[in-house]
């Protein structure tokens, strides 16, 4: 006998339940997903692609924020746990919690098998609707590269992609990123 779907959420109960969770789970139409855990090469790379965010952003604008941060997409009512962003300006939130940002500038994902079509789907699609965000970068956890989309000043994004040489460059924040400080590390045991 087929088990009956859950009852479908509101974002406030979402954010109820998440707030009293031990574990972290995102919010998609109306259901909450829990969060797996990752990989060693998949944290290398985040704790890397952090480290440098925040050692770029120190004296200028901007603050790099790690996975424990949630983004809220107006648009779809969805809340996101991403790798790591990069808010410019005054934070805004979605209540007074102050721990799920609207605003957010760069937004990266580092893709595992388990996350990569979601990466590509739906979250790429609500990450593109949010009014502040001009880059998202897809960083591979089997190989040195980076898919840099930004959006362009005529509103359109643009596919970049990046080796172990390369620099990417964050158009929203003015910064470049070393593709090889990004996976520095992450593949070392190979």
């Amino acid at each position: 006998m087929a088990q009956p779907a859950p009852p479908l959420l509101s974002a406030a109960e979402y954010l109820v339940r998440e707030r009293a969770a031990s574990a972290k789970h995102e919010f998609s139409h109306g259901q909450m997903i829990a969060m797996a855990g990752a990989s060693l090469e998949h944290n290398v790379i985040v704790a890397n692609v952090v480290a440098e965010l925040r050692a770029g952003l120190r004296d200028r604008p901007g603050v790099a924020l790690p996975s424990d941060m949630k983004v809220v997409v107006r648009a779809s009512g969805h809340y996101y746990y991403p790798d790591a962003t990069v808010v410019c300006g005054a934070p805004e939130f979605a209540d007074d919690v102050r721990d799920a940002i609207l605003n957010p500038t760069v937004v990266v994902e580092v893709l595992s098998d388990s996350t990569e079509r979601k990466d590509r789907g739906d979250k790429f699609h609500d990450y593109r609707s949010i009014p502040s965000c001009t880059d998202y970068l897809m960083c591979s956890s089997m190989e040195a590269l980076v898919e840099h989309y930004t959006r362009d000043s005529d509103g359109f994004w643009r596919l970049r992609e990046y080796g172990p040489s390369d620099v990417v460059p964050l158009r929203g924040i003015e910064l470049r990123l070393s593709v090889a400080e990004i996976y520095a590390k992450a593949f070392a045991d190979r």
